[in-house]
């Protein structure tokens, strides 16, 4: 398993967000920027981007051991809605969350809770 996993669930259809494209960046020391000065460090090969499953998962983001530092997980929530017969385009295209890894042999499960108008987000088990 990797060392960084996220679920996210739709709270407005009480059931999981299956689809959601998510990339999974490092933010480079003292920076904000990734592609100035950050690396992406997971994505699926074909289009660039890992994406929930069917429970809303996504198990594999990258290395099964990562640095110390901060990262991010970018969630394109505009894809998502997309894909939803009847949805209107959602206020948040794209919910990023950023997060510090302090001991990278500990697992680090980032969940988001999502609606159309509203997301939110805790620290996983």
């Amino acid at each position: 398993m990797s060392a960084i996993t996220t679920h996210v669930l739709d709270t407005a259809l009480g059931r999981p967000a299956a689809g959601i494209p998510v990339r999974l960046e490092r933010v480079a020391a003292g920076g904000t920027q990734i592609a100035a000065g950050g690396t992406e460090i997971a994505a699926a090969a074909t289009i660039g981007f890992a994406s929930t499953g069917g429970d809303g998962r996504v198990g594999d983001l990258g290395p099964a051991e990562v640095e110390p530092g901060t990262y991010r997980l970018v969630f394109d929530t505009s894809a998502y809605y997309q894909a939803q017969a009847g949805q209107e385009p959602p206020f948040f295209p794209e919910v990023t969350v950023s997060f510090t890894v302090r001991d990278p042999a500990r697992h680090y499960h980032v969940p988001l809770l999502l609606s159309p108008y509203g997301y939110s987000t805790y620290r996983g088990s």
